[in-house]
């Protein structure tokens, strides 16, 4: 595989990964107000890439397909964790519209810890395993039959480093303090919108389970 096939492999990431999403939710609404639980959300979000991308490279997609049920299985637990945090953040939302947010003295009580944040952006990442069938759609014209194990490691580090780079990006110019203070007046609402996001994919991945 040259230069140029994993260069259009990872504009082909970036684009899927710039579309809205939890993870996209998950960061923004962690970096509005703290810098470092969003690099830890981060953090989960690229091992749990780590593990899709790992998977799907050496055969996972075969997997899904021939036994649909284990499919099932993980959309129903992942739908049911999206769902639990959906709704947990608008228990959140709704605390702090009615009593105000004392921001400098909550951050933990408002996001965990960042090794809470953490293990937030690695669930919700593992949620989904259509990923899998994502990542075997943009990878499969690049890789051959039978890759090499330089070759298999390569498309593994292209797409989990190009993933790491864009999500930190985008958690470095949202946690700015320019932006940061026009977020901060917006907080409740965004963990809102954020929470009623991860309640519909939440069960649309359950729907999904029980539909397929």
């Amino acid at each position: 595989m040259g230069l140029s096939q994993l260069l259009t492999l990872v504009g082909l990431n970036v684009v899927g990964m710039l579309t809205p999403g939890p993870d996209i939710f998950l960061v923004t609404r962690i970096a509005t107000k703290s810098r470092p639980h969003a690099y830890a959300a981060v953090a989960g979000i690229t091992t749990g890439l780590l593990v899709w991308v790992t998977l799907t490279v050496f055969g996972a997609t075969a997997v899904l397909t021939a036994y649909p049920s284990v499919l099932s299985g993980i959309q129903l637990v992942g739908g049911a964790w999206l769902l639990w945090m959906g709704t947990k953040l608008v228990r959140v939302a709704r605390r702090q519209l009615g009593e105000g947010v004392a921001v400098a003295s909550t951050i933990d009580d408002l996001l965990g810890t960042p090794a809470q944040c953490y293990r937030q952006g690695l669930a919700t990442n593992l949620s989904n395993p259509k990923v899998v069938l994502y990542f075997a759609a943009i990878i499969a014209p690049f890789l051959p039959t039978n890759p090499s194990l330089l070759t298999a490691l390569s498309v593994i580090l292209v797409i989990v480093l190009s993933n790491l780079v864009m999500f930190s990006l985008l958690a470095t110019v949202i946690s700015t303090n320019a932006l940061r203070r026009a977020f901060l007046k917006a907080g409740p609402w965004i963990d809102l919108v954020a929470g009623c996001f991860f309640i519909v994919a939440g069960i649309g991945l359950i729907i999904a389970a029980t539909c397929s």
